[in-house]
């Protein structure tokens, strides 16, 4: 697709993909675990308990690293210019969705194990109500940015439309 300015499209029905990621490993409960294994700080310069049970589990890391992008079972979040989607599967079945206006803010949850993968969840508010919850995501900070760009950039050109067809 050739564009003038990367990510502007002409008005219409299509939806433009923005950007998409994959969730860490530590969207699983087991990857906190591990998470929470590999923060334990026992030990001496690079001999700690964290890292050679980091070494021990390479197996189990390796599988939910392939489970979490399997093509039938992958999950993957996705902005678009109007929404933010979970997609799943080879296909790309959109799961659930969340319109660039419903929501005002985002803040980023660090639960317990996500904190050695550099990853959090994603919790979107619209207010004070909590309105959609993006887990697992790697480098939470950088996505979260990207979706409220996306959310200005979607809200000011709905505001200026309706302007424009207020002053006709």
């Amino acid at each position: 697709m050739k564009q003038a300015i990367a990510g502007v499209i002409p008005p219409g029905p299509k939806e433009v993909t923005v950007m998409t990621v994959w969730p860490s490993i530590c969207v699983y409960p087991s990857g906190r675990f591990l998470g929470r294994l590999y923060n334990l700080q026992i030990g001496a310069y690079i001999f700690t308990l964290g890292n050679i049970l980091a070494l021990a589990s390479i197996p189990h890391a390796l599988f939910l690293y392939i489970y979490r992008i399997l093509p039938y079972l992958g999950i993957r979040y996705c902005i678009t210019n109007s929404r933010i989607v979970v997609q799943r599967g080879l296909q790309v079945v959109d799961d659930k969705a969340v319109d660039l206006d419903r929501f005002d803010r985002i803040e980023v949850e660090v639960q317990s194990g996500q904190e050695w993968f550099k990853a959090g969840d994603l919790v979107f508010y619209n207010g004070s109500v909590e309105t959609f919850r993006l887990d697992g995501v790697s480098r939470p900070e950088a996505f979260r940015q990207t979706c409220m760009k996306s959310h200005l950039s979607f809200v000011g050109v709905q505001e200026s439309l309706e302007r424009e067809t207020a002053r006709t």
